[in-house]
């Protein structure tokens, strides 16, 4: 397995090239790509994702994160009243509050409007998805991938998953097999074509 360094400086020469940035040679496919890393190196992961939109900025590519925790709790303070989500979680059980959560953080209704209004909001044409693991179990990564093709379409998605992709199915922290997931690229197997 690749030093995380390493990792992220092939990340990089691949992601600032025109060709990735125009999404061509993905053959009608979305452009969407899952970055898998081992759990045990989220911390440095979460330095390097912050090294590299320096870097791409730095080079007049706007990149657009999405951190689905930040966001997650962005919307649970609108919808609820600030840090009222940390009274709830004291007065319920924890079946009680995952559903909580996931009425509150409807998908569809609720996350997908959240994401385009960021996405319509920014010049970026390149968005990072990150905080996957942290809204686990009540925001599904399979599920959000699913509905963010619809609205994450001017330019490519880079999923960073805490976890192992193997193209056909998402395991979260390499343990919890998610549903499959067939439309991301892993961008470990990822070659640009000539």
């Amino acid at each position: 397995m690749k030093k995380v360094n390493e990792t992220f400086e092939l990340l990089h020469r691949m992601i600032s090239t025109k060709d990735f940035l125009e999404m061509k040679s993905l053959g009608g496919e979305i452009p969407f790509f899952i970055a898998p890393f081992s759990p045990k190196n989220q911390a440095e992961v979460d330095k390097s994702i912050k090294g590299l939109k320096n870097k791409l900025g730095n080079q007049g590519i706007d990149v657009l994160e999405i951190n689905l925790y930040d966001l997650a709790f962005s919307i649970l303070d609108q919808e609820l009243g600030e840090g009222e989500i940390f009274v709830l979680e004291q007065q319920v059980d924890k079946t009680e509050f995952k559903e909580a959560l996931q009425s509150v953080m409807d998908v569809n209704e609720v996350l997908m409007p959240a994401i385009k209004r960021l996405i319509d909001n920014s010049p970026a044409k390149l968005y990072f998805l990150t905080g996957i693991g942290l809204v686990f179990p009540f925001l599904r990564s399979h599920n959000i991938l699913n509905n963010l093709q619809n609205v994450a379409k001017s330019g490519p998605t880079i999923t960073f998953f805490p976890g192992v992709y193997t193209g056909h199915s998402l395991e979260l922290f390499g343990l919890l097999k998610d549903d499959n997931y067939y439309r991301a690229f892993n961008i470990d197997n990822y070659q640009l074509k000539p």
